[in-house]
């Protein structure tokens, strides 16, 4: 079993800044991508950004400039530094890794339980 545990998330006022975190533990060969996704009141889950293990980044357009994310392999844990926090950022963010269980095995996706970021003055 593999969990992910994220911690981070709060009420912060439109223009403050906010930094998620998301650690991985259980039985992990190896984590290709982590990432962030956030899934708003009434809307579809969306990608935020994600990161390769390698270190490529990805980010949706509407977030590029503001949110960074990066990951720290040695502890399986990933981490989104948002800045420029707008009332739209406003969802329940949830983690995600790509995540191999032993050599053999093929990598499966697995989440995170979320945490909710609120922008609201």
């Amino acid at each position: 079993q593999v969990q992910l545990v994220e911690s981070g998330g709060g009420l912060v006022q439109p223009g403050g800044s906010l930094r998620l975190s998301c650690a991985a533990s259980g039985s992990i060969y190896s984590i290709n991508s982590m990432g962030w996704y956030r899934q708003a009141p009434g809307k579809e889950r969306e990608l935020v950004a994600d990161v390769t293990s390698g270190g490529r980044t990805n980010y949706a357009d509407s977030v590029k400039g503001r949110f960074t994310i990066s990951r720290d392999n040695a502890k399986n844990t990933v981490y989104l530094e948002m800045n420029s926090l707008k009332p739209e950022d406003t969802a329940v963010y949830y983690c995600n890794a790509e995540v191999r269980t032993g050599i053999r095995r093929v990598p499966g996706p697995y989440w995170g339980q979320g945490t909710q970021v609120t922008v609201s003055s």
